[in-house]
């Protein structure tokens, strides 16, 4: 068995099944926090049961999300133990940090604002679901620096004689250039995820005509997020695709399947001819568009396939320098395609809302319904897309893939492990999907009438504060 091929496949498996709850946590957990604050500025009961009927979608992905990331360490210390040795002196600063500041802030105070409703004052309570938003924020952003460290190795010094990288500047690495634009790109693509799912579950309802105090409401946010996260999903992707041409010029050659240096150079919109692009029958170009991507001038080099593997076989010796192209190229084009839907579906739905109103066509909630699949299916093309892009290297000019799987696992122990947790992936996903599904069906909480006298369990709270 190749024990390579099989780790990089559960590392594919893992890190693909856990991003599909982080999106949803990080996007969520912001849009309860502002349905929240809308609730105590206004005092209208209907933004009080949307936080609390958002609230709980929240929660059950925050525990999917936290249980699928454990399996990712496990896998890294059984199929990577190299890798973990060569990167273990940087990667554990910013990881710590994830762990013991970020995960601490939003898992303690998820705690506080799950069991806090009508028992802490509300501004504690509303306090309590902001601080948990910023705290996933932050744990995708010491997240991101390890990863962009992956891509961009920057302040660290490599030690010869233990043959590790050692870290040299903390804050080289949490102000890396691909940092910069990765966490803001990754930020909006999560609002995204957030809006489009308020949108659907949202448009369920509506489309039955239950709930529509909450419903609408919640559905103008949705489209308002989905909007907002869009313009800045692209705009934060154009400007990471100028710091990608810098650093892994490689990756930008083969996101087009651009063989030949070229100045200008075209972007094409869709392709027929052999699967990795190098003879196309018929092509959908927009002139001068990848020049503008990698370089923001219409008429920029940008450099090809083929002058790069020459180079970097001088820079690095013999060997494939080049990722699996297909994936590469389809996956960059499957991510935008998709961001370019979802922003559509966004300005659509705001026009057919706009001043109170309600679609009565029944395609249009169809359509809203079935939107919920677009983020996903974006998210999951876009981290392929930027971790098989980056190959043959899980350290960019420093650590080839195959330098780093564990050399005493047996190729049967990881398939063991692979298929354990697929199987196991498979169990939570029908979980997921069926917990999803019953609250989201479900009516929003009805709040029960104000009362001035406190019952036995609030008023030991009182005491106890």
């Amino acid at each position: 068995m190749d024990e390579l091929l099989l780790a990089r496949l559960q590392f594919g498996v893992t890190t693909v099944y856990h991003f599909l709850f982080v999106p949803v946590t990080i996007g969520l957990s912001l849009l309860v926090a502002v349905l929240q604050t809308a609730w105590y500025r206004t005092g209208k009961e209907h933004y009080k049961k949307a936080a609390k009927f958002w609230g709980k979608l929240f929660t059950i992905n925050f525990a999917l999300g936290l249980v699928t990331g454990i399996v990712q360490e496990f896998q890294f210390g059984m199929n990577w133990s190299d890798y973990s040795r060569f990167v273990g002196d940087i990667f554990g600063a910013p990881l710590a940090i994830e762990a013991l500041l970020a995960f601490f802030l939003e898992s303690t105070f998820l705690g506080l604002w799950i069991f806090g409703w009508d028992r802490i004052p509300k501004k504690l309570h509303l306090l309590s679901i902001w601080l948990v938003a910023i705290g996933t924020m932050l744990s995708a952003y010491f997240i991101l620096a390890a990863n962009s460290w992956m891509q961009n190795p920057v302040g660290y010094t490599y030690n010869p004689e233990t043959g590790r990288a050692e870290l040299e500047s903390f804050t080289a690495v949490l102000t890396n250039d691909v940092l910069k634009w990765t966490f803001p790109h990754t930020i909006f693509g999560c609002w995204v995820t957030g809006g489009i799912l308020m949108i659907a579950v949202a448009a369920w309802h509506l489309a039955r005509k239950r709930n529509k105090d909450v419903m609408a409401t919640s559905l103008r946010l949705g489209l308002v997020t989905t909007l907002i996260g869009t313009v800045g999903f692209f705009a934060s992707g154009d400007l990471l695709g100028k710091v990608m041409t810098e650093t892994q010029p490689m990756k930008m050659a083969a996101a087009e399947a651009l063989y030949e240096t070229s100045a200008p150079a075209s972007f094409s919109l869709f392709t027929i001819g052999t699967l990795d692009g190098r003879e196309p029958v018929f092509s959908l170009e927009v002139p001068y568009a990848l020049s503008f991507l990698g370089t923001g001038t219409f008429d920029g080099e940008v450099q090809g396939v083929n002058d790069l593997q020459a180079e970097y076989e001088q820079k690095y010796g013999p060997g494939d320098y080049r990722p699996y192209i297909p994936i590469t190229y389809w996956g960059f084009r499957i991510m935008v395609g998709a961001g370019m839907a979802m922003g559509l579906i966004a300005v659509l739905g705001l026009w057919l809302t706009r001043r109170g109103r309600l679609p009565d066509k029944p395609w249009i909630w169809k359509l809203a319904i079935w939107s919920a699949v677009l983020p996903f299916v974006a998210n999951s093309a876009g981290w392929i897309f930027t971790e098989m892009g980056r190959q043959p290297w899980l350290v960019f000019g420093l650590l080839k893939t195959e330098s780093g799987v564990s050399p005493e696992v047996s190729g049967g122990t990881v398939l063991t492990s692979l298929l354990v947790f697929t199987a196991l992936y498979g169990v939570l996903a029908v979980v997921e999907l069926g917990l999803m599904l019953k609250f989201a069906k479900k009516d929003p909480p009805e709040e029960p009438e104000p009362s001035d006298e406190k019952s036995a369990e609030e008023r030991q709270l009182t005491f106890a504060y």
